[in-house]
């Protein structure tokens, strides 16, 4: 799936300005699904596709993607970062490229799409995590991760949505449909499948055990982000974002509503690199034109 926008009608307009001609290419590969974001010529183009078992055939499969979607080619690109979950070790034959964690690409990345945002929410395949952002320039103030747990990642929401017989777009829908979400407890993923098992096997509603899953996870979420503090505004990124029930979820357990931006939040990580890739070419382009143009002449010895 590819699409493609105007900067101005994604980016926020108190930072579009900051965006520059140079073609630079954003690289997210999450565990689940993988994206990119190519800014060229005040245009931004997105690419996703699944990830697959080698992180540099799924970068190169991405590339290959939005360079046919833009009708660019892959000497136009000037620079790329890639982030994420595959991040390490990724090369690019010909083109300049750097390896940035994936918590300063989606502080960047919510910091385009709204530059008033100073808490994020980005809960992944594998792990979530609670970020504060820098109003005044995109960066991370300070963070919490969850990778040691599934509970509160998109991991918990695919296996519970497979015992319940749903995809997990299907979980999220069926959530809004609650009249009495289901109470699980366990915040561990072990026991919290049980509680399911348990539950679907009593009769219990469908639609109230999604709704339960859901807050069960945003709850868990709501632990991160009271040790950093919840700030307005609030983006929710990463791959779960596109996921209605746990947006709803999110909202009512933390008591504050997320921002709604114009661009989708799962390219926030890409979007994120992109910006970023531009910034390090810049620095390297100011770094060459500061270099002396010739070696000084050397200093006459002065003689007695």
């Amino acid at each position: 799936m590819s699409h493609q926008h105007e900067f101005q009608q994604v980016i926020d307009n108190t930072v579009v300005a900051e965006l520059r001609e140079a073609r630079t290419l954003g690289i997210d590969l999450g565990s689940r699904t993988s994206k990119a974001v190519l800014l060229a010529d005040g245009k931004l183009h997105t690419a996703i596709i699944p990830t697959g078992v080698y992180m540099q055939q799924t970068a190169d499969k991405l590339l290959e993607r939005i360079l046919k979607t833009s009708g660019r080619n892959r000497s136009d690109i000037r620079y790329i970062v890639g982030t994420g979950y595959g991040r390490v070790a990724l090369d690019f034959e010909g083109i300049p490229s750097k390896i940035v964690t994936e918590i300063s690409c989606h502080a960047m990345g919510a910091h385009f799409l709204n530059a008033k945002v100073r808490s994020i929410v980005d809960i992944g395949g594998q792990d979530s995590k609670a970020i504060k952002v820098d109003t005044r320039n995109g960066k991370v103030v300070e963070f919490i991760m969850n990778d040691k747990c599934a509970a509160g990642t998109g991991r918990f929401l695919e296996k519970a949505a497979n015992l319940l017989g749903l995809t997990v777009e299907d979980l999220g829908q069926a959530a809004l449909g609650a009249d009495k979400p289901s109470d699980i407890s366990s915040q561990c993923v072990v026991f919290a499948e049980s509680e399911l098992i348990s539950l679907n096997a009593k009769g219990e509603r469908r639609e109230n055990i999604a709704a339960g899953i859901h807050l069960a996870t945003a709850r868990r979420v709501k632990n991160l982000v009271n040790r950093l503090g919840l700030e307005p505004d609030l983006v929710f990124s990463g791959g779960v974002s596109n996921n209605v029930g746990m947006w709803k979820a999110l909202e009512d357990t933390l008591g504050h509503p997320i921002s709604k931006v114009k661009l989708d939040t799962v390219y926030a990580g890409a979007l994120g690199a992109a910006v970023l890739a531009q910034k390090a070419l810049a620095g390297e382009e100011l770094a060459e034109k500061l270099k002396p143009s010739r070696a000084p002449a050397p200093v006459a010895a002065i003689v007695n």
